[in-house]
């Protein structure tokens, strides 16, 4: 369930980063999305 859930606000979160910002932004933008990603997945305890 956890993984589901990490890659779908993965690309929940890059698809928005994608559209609102410059290329170069989103593409630096990825390390925080995988960090925010893999918290809200694993470690925020909202999913168990």
């Amino acid at each position: 369930m956890e993984r589901k859930i990490f890659w779908t606000s993965f690309i929940v979160l890059g698809l928005v980063a994608d559209v609102v910002l410059p290329i170069w932004w989103a593409l630096v933008a990825t390390i925080p999305i995988v960090y925010i990603s893999w918290w809200v997945a694993y470690r925020s305890g909202w999913f168990e």
